[in-house]
């Protein structure tokens, strides 16, 4: 062979290898995670507890539960993860480190479900986390810091699994019985958890790199508006209270109508002043009377008592305040023109958790690396993330659902956009690694 030839076929054998070497470190913004397969998973996981109206009803603890947990634990092992069960009863799937004492970055979401719930909520985050991870193994990334595939037990009846992994899991809640008549203690062995070790679960302030989590939005404005990706600002704050609203019982047909103490009345305006109150500022605060109880609930019984829930929510902790503030100062001049007393408990409040400006900025760098559309919004809903944001840097990403429905059996992401989700989830990863 001449000189000539032999230079030239030697040159075309390097490229043919150098095409077929692992991919490297310059072309990782050029990965994608498996889309038909992320999609599918979420269609096997929709399995475990589904009901007859086409979502699912895989509340925390139970068999559904459980056996979803197992698959997914299936999953996480096959995409080359650690898995193992901390004793809050969160999974947790880990993927080591190349660099020493780098801190874990941590992404994931829930698997457990409302009654009658949807295969999105929740489903969409802790798949695509575990696809994330599959990607990585079959592209042989070497990590730098340790990688944390989290799903978190029991996030819809009080964010159990983040709340216990920040060390905000009182032990009178844990030895309390729920509305079932069991205690948690016992449900978080059910999942494989240890109560007596829930100490041993707290992680403090400082001790994670970042937190990230995909969320269908569960609103309808990214779908209304034909975009994308939601990058969010913040978790919004809750404020739940109890009101009781003491009239007098008597008898409908022999009481005069300017003797009547009517405690229905009352609550009917106080429906109507939280809507008004809510409205009557500008911003994005919601407020919501969700439920009445009237006692003694007969049709020919003048109302005597009604409990009722009013619930605000806002990322400004003092508008909440100042709303109630307004709000009850009408609801009292209302019950006293009824000759109604007004009474309330501060049942429980979730503090608002404002996104990480920094992990922001990573995440819109993904979006714009993958030529997707986004707009910066506000979660509505509370998350797991909320928890995480108080030990460290924390971001998260939403994807649309169609018609703005969730925890409903009708609730829909396509799978294009959960596509598009994990692959944000993917990029963002990849540029905290590299942070």
């Amino acid at each position: 062979m001449r000189r000539r030839d032999f230079l030239r076929t030697a040159a075309a054998a390097v490229s043919a290898v150098a095409l077929r070497a692992p991919t490297g470190p310059r072309d990782w913004k050029d990965w994608r995670v498996n889309g038909p397969r992320v999609n599918q998973h979420l269609t096997d996981l929709s399995r475990f507890g589904v009901n007859p109206q086409g979502g699912v009803s895989r509340v925390a603890f139970t068999e559904a539960d459980i056996a979803g947990r197992r698959f997914a634990m299936d999953l996480m092992r096959q995409a080359g993860l650690a898995v193992r069960i901390d004793p809050v009863g969160n999974i947790v799937g880990e993927r080591a480190g190349s660099a020493r004492n780098a801190l874990p970055i941590l992404f994931g979401s829930h698997i457990d479900s409302v009654p009658e719930g949807g295969n999105y909520d929740g489903d969409v985050g802790s798949m695509s986390a575990i696809e994330v991870a599959q990607t990585l193994a079959e592209q042989s990334y070497r990590n730098r810091h340790p990688l944390n595939v989290v799903i978190w037990c029991d996030e819809e009846s009080g964010l159990t699994g983040s709340r216990g992994f920040i060390g905000d899991l009182p032990q009178d809640e844990i030895d309390r019985p729920g509305r079932d008549g069991v205690v948690l203690a016992e449900k978080i062995r059910r999942i494989g958890g240890d109560p007596a070790r829930i100490a041993e679960a707290r992680h403090g302030p400082g001790s994670i790199a970042a937190y990230v989590e995909l969320h269908i939005e569960q609103g309808g404005i990214l779908d209304e508006r034909g975009i994308n990706i939601g990058i969010v600002e913040g978790i919004v704050g809750i404020h739940h209270y109890d009101v009781t609203l003491r009239g007098f019982a008597n008898h409908a047909g022999t009481t005069p109508m300017d003797r009547r103490q009517n405690a229905m009345l009352a609550a009917a305006e106080l429906v109507l002043l939280v809507d008004r109150v809510v409205r009557s500022v500008e911003g994005r605060q919601v407020g919501t009377v969700g439920r009445l109880l009237v006692k003694p609930g007969a049709p020919n019984v003048i109302p005597g008592q009604v409990d009722l829930t009013v619930e605000l929510r806002d990322l400004s902790t003092e508008k909440i305040e100042r709303l109630w503030t307004q709000i009850h100062e009408e609801a009292l001049a209302s019950a006293k023109k009824y000759g109604v007393t007004l009474d309330y408990t501060l049942q429980h409040t979730n503090l608002p958790a404002l996104s990480t400006p920094a992990v922001r900025a990573v995440i819109t760098d993904a979006v714009q690396g993958l030529a997707l559309s986004s707009q910066v919004m506000p979660s509505g809903a509370g998350h797991d993330a909320q928890d995480l944001a108080r030990i460290g840097p924390m971001g998260m990403i939403f994807v649309p659902s169609v018609k703005g429905i969730s925890h409903s059996p009708l609730e829909l992401t396509r799978p294009d956009d959960v596509t598009n989700g994990a692959n944000v989830l993917l990029q963002t990863i990849l540029r905290l690694d590299q942070q």
